[in-house]
């Protein structure tokens, strides 16, 4: 997880749609409806920045089998599930982008710098101490010297792209980009509704549609994957995709040209962390090291259930004691 993270609940696979294997996706679907009760759980409180919301999902095309499967897999686990081709032209979106189908449910959308900040204040207050270092090389190399420095029973790898060097697994990051505008209802009515266009199955293009309300007054407009691209020095100014995602924002909801960006930062750039196996959660042979990393887009979707797998993992190993974060 991440403050640069889109933070739209969503079911397997993302719109993003890099999570594809069949074996993982059976797996984190299960993580993913455990965070999605405990986030709609949250969203109860103001402090934490959970929202539930309306997030609309349409196609350009007639549903794909898989599609469908996951429509129809999904309706009845998440809460106001409708399925209506007309939620298009109810929210606004241009006749002329050729949307054939749509549907919509309550999800948990996260305001990324508020919840991590009543995350940690929840870990401090539960008595954890939060140590900033680097360490360099596999883990299980250096798994004694760590677990007598913190005296600890076991360490959990949440190192997301340095689990290339922690665990020695392939990684790469899978570049994505957030356009942020102002949502107060001062330049256009505000929205508050999320509306995605995921990439069709097969495709290669940058052709997904992400608007997503952030907190009380910010709106987010992606997306864009890009992989295996490093950098963050990438925006509106320099990086002809990103104005590419803006403008397909634009014309999909064209309401949205009314729309100021926000001053202080108009792009968010971040690097999700993929391997070609999907999110590595297991505990390594012959260690007290647990693995948790590769989850691509699905960070946020994922959390809660992955969490409390790796609580699971280390207590079957161990009845009690302490446990260190890497």
């Amino acid at each position: 997880m991440s403050v640069v993270a889109g933070a739209l609940w969503e079911w397997p696979p993302a719109v993003c749609g890099y999570h594809r294997d069949q074996t993982s996706l059976a797996r984190s679907k299960a993580w993913a409806m455990e965070s999605y009760e405990i986030f709609s759980d949250l969203a109860r409180d103001p402090s934490t920045g959970v929202f539930l919301r309306k997030a609309n999902f349409y196609f350009t095309h007639e549903q794909t089998a898989r599609e469908l499967h996951k429509m129809n897999e999904l309706a009845p686990k998440v809460r106001g599930f409708v399925h209506d081709p007309g939620l298009a032209g109810a929210n606004g979106i241009d006749p002329a982008y050729g949307v054939v189908d749509a549907y919509a449910h309550l999800a948990p959308m996260v305001d990324t710098d508020q919840y991590m900040g009543w995350l940690r204040r929840q870990v401090e207050a539960a008595g954890v101490t939060i140590t900033q270092r680097r360490i360099d090389g596999r883990l299980s190399e250096q798994e004694d010297e760590l677990r007598a420095e913190f005296r600890a029973d076991a360490i959990v790898n949440c190192t997301g792209l340095g689990a290339a060097q922690s665990h020695g697994a392939p990684m790469y990051p899978l570049r994505g980009a957030l356009v942020r505008a102002i949502n107060d209802g001062s330049r256009m009515p505000k929205i508050d509704e999320a509306h995605c266009v995921a990439h069709p199955e097969g495709s290669t293009e940058q052709d997904m549609v992400f608007i997503v309300p952030r907190g009380e007054n910010m709106l987010l407009l992606g997306g864009l994957t890009e992989e295996d691209e490093w950098s963050l020095d990438i925006g509106l100014h320099n990086h002809q995709p990103v104005r590419d995602m803006y403008r397909r924002c634009l014309d999909f909801m064209p309401v949205l040209a009314q729309a100021q960006l926000d001053p202080d930062e108009p792009v968010r750039v971040g690097l999700r962390p993929v391997r070609n196996g999907n999110v590595c959660l297991e505990r390594e042979a012959g260690t007290s090291i647990v693995h948790n990393y590769g989850h691509g887009g699905s960070g946020f979707s994922f959390s809660w259930g992955c969490a409390h797998e790796v609580t699971a993992t280390i207590t079957h190993e161990t009845a009690c004691g302490n446990a260190v974060a890497a």
